[in-house]
């Protein structure tokens, strides 16, 4: 009786909410058997798995206070585990060999009391049972600008040019096996859920090349409005010929009225080539609907890439979270996009509405060697059916990986938005396989605004899940949020709360061991640091003297541990550890669920990128 009334009582602010649909209070109930008729599996063009084919990535920095250089490489998914490697040095065609014996256990080397020369240049050279294979591309050595501040390789920018947070987007857009940037700018956002913008500005998405060279710059124009819900993009290699194209929302024919919005015109999803920005090809974006709610409610709209037939790289197209949504999949081959299906989670039994994340990420989740889609709650199989609905409502944070090794296969941590006074569902992990229900938190919580799931402590086994209650609450419906922090181990036992809850903002694989790190930020001082959790102690500064904003923290160069990207006017700053590693794994982004995380980091809210299998102590 207490359950029915209080949703009674509140039934005229859910419907402030949910505008134009009051149902959506019905639709917040577990799907793990749907009731569908079945699609056929997708078969795409490609005929063996198409993978970016990233080089070594070699690194160097200069130490000028101990005279050292420290070079950092990648471990690819060819390389043969016995596989070991030698370091050179020199100028010209000659070198020397730098270490004594050949170096197997890590992908990193520390050259010290280095003899610097002119033009001397590094590289590494692979060896398998004792034969020499292709070596690296050589590099100079990067001098550090001091030894209380990391090392950075700095990419020039056109002047003044800055990209936004979540808007930097990483593919090799010449085929040189090298990682190219795209970006977004101005740095300026407006949320559909607030008032729109009235400035006039317009997006432009501009592309270079690694080192900084300029290639092209295009102009959304006015039928985009400037915020990351409007104008979702990604780069990614869609037709296997070795250069990564955008894919790009565009709507050349809309007009914004005198508030900034746009009501109507032509959507698409365009095609465009990564070396020129000229289009290829377009199809129909998933068009505007009265079941999509209000503007706010259908300006929500998602790309991202999934391989549905385990070998093609397929596009996907999404719109809508809070109330209908819609998906399209495509695949990109001689310069056409064909849909491979639609999916509208009104046409499923029982009818999917409401599950969105601010993300969408993808992995293989039934171990079938085809991806699956998670899109906040529910979980798409690869032929466009819905595999499962947590039906937990819209969840500000999702997590995929192997959270709790103990168990088989992958788990999903949900922190949901929406209000779970009476069951306890507000923060939970699931089967991802199944979606069935591993643990939950068993307690009231009125709006979970963020979490985030690492490795923190290591006497504890495997990854401990961390969220936060936003103190908005849910101002609709007249209820106070709180700032409530909880920390679970990966069995779900609560083992912090308050101060002893780490941030769920930025975190980073820096120092040598496999507990994740965190991005600190100080109150009242410029730039940040990356400081190590330490469970019922003070966390401690490893490494301090970053600058800019932060936008994207990925494994772009040198070993599996990650950069951290920053932007500062004109200019990129990539920032790398110099911390000798202990141990050596394939880079971080030949695992397709932390690399799809990182391609949907264009837009949406930001998360840490994890892989698909357990990384902890």
């Amino acid at each position: 009786m207490k359950k029915f009334y209080t949703l009674f009582f509140l039934l005229p602010a859910f419907i402030s909410i949910y505008a134009q649909d009051a149902r959506e209070l019905l639709y917040n109930f577990e799907i793990l058997k749907p009731d569908h008729a079945d699609k056929p599996k997708v078969e795409g063009f490609a005929k063996d798995r198409i993978q970016e084919k990233p080089g070594r990535g070699l690194i160097a920095f200069f130490n000028a206070k101990d005279r050292s250089v420290y070079l950092s490489w990648r471990l690819l998914q060819t390389d043969s585990g016995d596989i070991a490697f030698d370091v050179y040095r020199g100028a010209g065609k000659g070198g020397d060999k730098l270490n004594k014996k050949p170096i197997t256990a890590t992908t990193d080397f520390l050259y010290r009391n280095a003899s610097l020369k002119e033009n001397d240049v590094y590289w590494v050279v692979p060896i398998l049972k004792g034969k020499k294979s292709i070596s690296s591309e050589r590099v100079e050595a990067i001098s550090q600008p001091s030894p209380e501040k990391p090392p950075y390789v700095s990419i020039p920018l056109q002047e003044g040019v800055a990209p936004g947070r979540r808007r930097l987007g990483i593919g090799d857009l010449n085929g040189d096996g090298k990682f190219d940037f795209v970006l977004i700018q101005p740095n300026v956002s407006k949320d559909p859920g607030f008032k729109p913008d009235s400035s006039k500005v317009t997006y432009k998405i501009e592309a270079y090349l690694h080192d900084g060279t300029f290639l092209w710059r295009n102009d959304l124009g006015d039928g985009i409005e400037p915020g990351v819900w409007y104008s979702p993009f990604i780069v990614y290699d869609l037709d296997g010929d070795g250069k990564a194209e955008i894919a790009v929302k565009t709507a050349p024919t809309g007009i914004r009225d005198a508030d900034g919005c746009v009501y109507e015109g032509e959507e698409w999803i365009s095609i465009w080539d990564g070396m020129t920005g000229k289009e290829i090809t377009k199809a129909d974006w998933p068009e505007r609907s009265p079941r999509l709610g209000d503007y706010n409610r259908q300006n929500r709209n998602q790309l991202g890439v999934a391989y549905l037939d385990g070998k093609t790289p397929c596009l996907i197209v999404a719109r809508g979270t809070y109330k209908a949504m819609f998906v399209d999949a495509y695949q990109f081959t001689e310069g056409k996009l064909t849909k491979l299906w639609h999916w509208d989670g009104d046409e499923e039994n029982p009818v999917v509405r409401s599950q969105g994340a601010h993300i969408m990420l993808v992995a293989d989740v039934d171990e079938d060697g085809r991806d699956e889609i998670i899109l906040g709650s529910a979980v798409l199989d690869d032929n466009g059916t819905l595999l499962w609905s947590a039906g937990l409502g819209h969840p500000d944070k999702v997590f995929v990986t192997d959270i709790d090794p103990s168990r088989p296969g992958m788990e999903i941590f949900l922190a949901v938005e929406a209000l779970h006074d009476q069951d306890g569902l507000g923060i939970c992990l699931r089967d991802a396989k199944t979606g069935e229900l591993v643990w939950k938190i068993g307690r009231p919580t009125i709006h979970v605004g963020s979490g985030m799931v690492a490795d923190i402590i290591a006497e504890k086994p495997g990854l401990e899940c961390f969220a936060t209650e936003d103190p908005k609450g849910h101002r609709a419906m007249r209820i106070p949020g709180t700032d409530n922090k909880y920390l679970f181990d990966a069995k779900g036992n609560l083992i912090g709360t308050g101060e002893n809850v780490p941030p769920t903002g930025d975190w980073v694989w820096w120092d040598g061991d496999k507990l994740r790190e965190y991005i600190r930020r100080t109150r009242g001082q410029k730039g940040f640091s990356v400081a190590k959790y330490r469970y019922e102690e003070n966390d401690e500064i490893i490494q301090n003297g970053f600058e800019g904003q932060v936008v994207m923290v990925v494994d772009l160069y040198g070993d599996w541990r990650e950069e951290i990207i920053t932007a500062l006017p004109g200019e990129l700053r990539i920032y790398s550890t110099t911390i000798p590693a202990k141990d050596r794994r394939v880079t971080l982004l030949q695992d397709n669920t932390y690399r799809q995380t990182i391609t949907v980091r264009t837009m949406g809210y930001q998360q840490p990128a994890v892989p698909s299998f357990y990384l902890g102590e």
